[in-house]
């Protein structure tokens, strides 16, 4: 397998004459095989049209998108009275199965005006395949209820608004759960191999991807070794 990984960012890749776009920083990825010529995309935002020619360009098809959660900024929607592009947009173009955790789904129709039956529910633990790439899915609750990563080929993590360089995902907006986000970032991520490495749903840090373990030795929200001193931490 020839493995396709392409992290696009706002701003730069997609979104250029959007200020908004540009502030937010989101990352879109675009995960696949080029044997097969088949890949997917990772929370489609903001500029639907850019994302695609981009695809059209590397001569892949779109077989399907990953959601990570429900926000706007990375599925559409209403954003702070601004409508930004989304999922809806991608379906009157390419429709194709959207993969997001059954706990989002009901906030994602919410967002984005889709039916349940535009989603294609997924668990932690479930996989796709891609070609020949695959991607599981990890339920990371904490940000959202249902925030998930994707892990790609045991080598890659796409981690939404779950864990930055150097940060993790806000915990004080409707839905978050400070204590699910502490057992979703010590419990499942920190137990990933060193070598895996993170990319992650906003552009935030001093670098666009790290290996895990380096977040393992410096981010503070990685190392506290109980829930009272990471909510302390947090200022809980």
């Amino acid at each position: 397998m020839d493995p396709y990984f392409q992290q696009l960012l706002a701003g730069r890749d997609f979104g250029r004459v959007n200020p908004f776009a540009v502030q937010m920083a989101n990352f879109i990825y675009l995960i696949g095989d080029r044997d097969s010529r088949e890949c997917i995309v990772v929370d489609p935002a903001w500029d639907v049209p850019a994302v695609l020619e981009r695809v059209d360009r590397d001569g892949m098809k779109l077989v399907g998108a990953l959601v990570t959660h429900f926000h706007p900024d990375h599925v559409g929607g209403d954003f702070f009275g601004q409508a930004i592009q989304g999922l809806p947009d991608l379906a009157a173009k390419r429709p194709v199965p959207f993969y997001a955790n059954k706990e989002e789904i009901e906030g994602l129709c919410v967002v984005t005006g889709l039916s349940r039956s535009d989603f294609k529910p997924v668990e932690s633990g479930d996989s796709l395949q891609v070609g020949g790439a695959s991607i599981r899915f990890i339920h990371t609750p904490g940000h959202t209820p249902g925030s998930q990563c994707f892990l790609v080929d045991g080598k890659e993590l796409v981690s939404g608004d779950t864990l930055f360089i150097g940060a993790c995902g806000r915990v004080d907006l409707p839905g978050s759960d400070p204590e699910k986000m502490y057992e979703s970032l010590t419990q499942k991520l920190a137990k990933l191999p060193d070598d895996v490495i993170l990319y992650p749903g906003h552009d935030y840090g001093d670098r666009p991807s790290a290996p895990l373990g380096d977040e393992k030795r410096t981010n503070v929200y990685l190392k506290p070794r109980s829930l009272q001193d990471w909510l302390r931490l947090r200022g809980g």
